[in-house]
């Protein structure tokens, strides 16, 4: 394989899309047989996804772009130190993640993450979405006009929330990543990803309810 790869823009890549193979498959075929199209087709999988999550985890489209693809640039350096016995996904957002933080690093920028919309529910059901884990009774205050106010406080105590806190909330209810997977990609275990999220729900309980708690059904 080539040192380097061309420059990838999010929506610019055209593969098949009734490639059946997984990810793992995809990552494989690359690494093992040099397949550019199965390169390709892992890019086009998860671009959307992956650039809505860089977007924002960096708060800002241009960075999110530049770190989207210095990340399937180090797919491609590092495909060797990927795993076969794990899962691709998670694996990924490992490496968007570090490639966000040393943009960071070098640009000396640490702007906070707006939120400007959800993803629904975690796969595993472990959880609603973080609308219906502040309050199921109301509509979700990011997309209905009439919980503007209390839209905006809970866009502020994201963006207000802890580094890791807010990382832990992206990754599983904007991304919905499983609890495993986020752990994963944070290098934590599962139970300080479950505390943090716990941490993090009761913050943002308390700046979004006027009595300053949440429901004893999500505490």
């Amino acid at each position: 394989m080539n040192g380097t790869i061309e420059q990838l823009q999010p929506g610019g890549t055209t593969t098949n899309p009734t490639d059946s193979r997984t990810d793992e498959q995809l990552l494989l075929g690359y690494r093992e047989n040099g397949d550019r199209e199965a390169f390709d087709r892992l890019v086009h999988r998860y671009e959307r996804e992956l650039y809505g999550y860089l977007r924002r985890y960096l708060g800002d489209a241009d960075m999110a772009e530049d770190v989207f693809q210095r990340t399937f640039l180090q797919v491609h350096l590092k495909c060797n130190q990927f795993d076969a016995s794990r899962k691709v996904r998670p694996w990924l957002y490992t490496v968007a993640t570090n490639q966000a933080i040393d943009h960071q690093r070098r640009n000396r920028r640490h702007r906070m993450v707006s939120l400007d919309r959800h993803n629904g529910v975690n796969p595993e059901d472990e959880n609603g979405s973080l609308a219906q884990m502040l309050d199921s009774a109301e509509p979700d205050p990011l997309d209905q006009a009439e919980s503007a106010e209390r839209g905006a406080r809970l866009r502020l105590a994201v963006d207000q929330l802890p580094p890791l806190a807010r990382e832990v909330v992206l990754l599983v209810y904007f991304q919905g990543l499983k609890y495993r997977e986020a752990a994963e990609v944070m290098s934590i275990p599962v139970g300080t990803v479950k505390s943090r999220l716990h941490a993090a729900i009761s913050k943002l309980g308390e700046a979004i309810n006027p009595d300053g708690a949440l429901s004893n059904e999500y505490v």
